[in-house]
C-alpha cells in the first residue's frame, strides 16, 4: 500500500512538471508569434508651409544672410564677421518706405533687433560660440521680416534639437538639406527642416 502511494505521488509530481514545461513553451511560442506580426510603418511627417510674396526688397539681406550661415556651418567665426558686417550694412540700407505704412513701424522693430544681433556677430570674430547665439536669434528676426515683406526665393525653416544644451535652434536655409550653422562641421547633418516657406 505504502508502495502504491509512493508511487502515485511519483505520477502526480511527474506530469505536473510535464505540464508547466508545456505551458512554458507554448507561452515562448505566442511570444515569438508577437514577434512575427508586422510592425506598423511610420507615417511620412508633413512639413508645415506659409506662403509669402515675391518681393526684392531683402534681396541683398537674405544674401548676407545666408553667407554668414555657410561661414558658421565652416566654423569661420573670421568669415561669420565679415558677413555679419555686410549684413548690418545691409539692414541700414533696407527701403522703409515701399512698405505698407501699418507695417512700418513693426519692420522698424524687427530690423533693430536684427541689426544689433549683426553687430555682436561682427564684433566676436574670435568668438564663434558667441557668434551662433545672435544668429540664432537673427533667423527669427529673418522669418519675422520676409513674413512680412515677401522675399525673391523659396526659403526653409530648419532646427537643431541639441543646440543650448539641448533646448534647440532654429534657422533659415534656401536649401532643405541639412548644413547645420549651430554645430558645424562636428555634426554638419544634425536637424530637420520645421516649415517650408513658399514664394508665390
Amino acid at each position: 500500500m505504502k508502495t502504491t502511494m509512493i508511487m502515485l505521488f511519483l505520477a502526480l509530481v511527474s506530469w505536473g512538471a510535464s505540464a508547466q514545461h508545456n505551458h512554458s513553451s507554448m507561452g515562448n511560442s505566442g511570444s515569438n508569434h508577437s514577434n512575427m506580426i508586422p510592425k506598423m510603418k511610420e507615417e511620412p511627417r508633413v512639413i508645415p508651409s506659409i506662403t509669402i510674396k515675391h518681393s526684392h526688397s531683402v534681396t541683398s539681406i537674405l544674401d548676407n544672410y545666408l553667407a554668414l550661415k555657410d561661414a558658421l556651418v565652416d566654423d569661420n567665426s573670421k568669415k561669420a564677421a565679415s558677413s555679419g558686417k555686410l549684413l548690418f550694412d545691409a539692414i541700414g540700407k533696407f527701403d522703409f518706405s515701399v512698405q505698407p505704412v501699418p507695417k512700418q513701424k513693426e519692420l522698424k522693430d524687427i530690423l533693430d533687433d536684427a541689426k544689433e544681433n549683426a553687430e555682436h556677430i561682427l564684433e566676436n570674430a574670435d568668438k564663434i560660440d558667441h557668434q551662433r547665439e545672435h544668429f540664432e536669434i537673427l533667423g527669427g528676426d529673418l522669418k519675422d521680416l520676409i513674413v512680412i515683406t515677401g522675399a525673391d526665393r523659396n526659403l526653409f525653416q530648419l532646427f537643431c534639437p541639441m543646440y543650448n544644451n539641448n533646448k534647440g535652434g532654429k534657422w533659415l536655409s534656401a536649401s532643405d538639406k541639412i548644413k547645420n550653422p549651430f554645430r558645424g562641421r562636428n555634426q554638419e547633418k544634425c536637424g530637420r527642416v520645421l516649415v517650408e516657406i513658399s514664394v508665390k
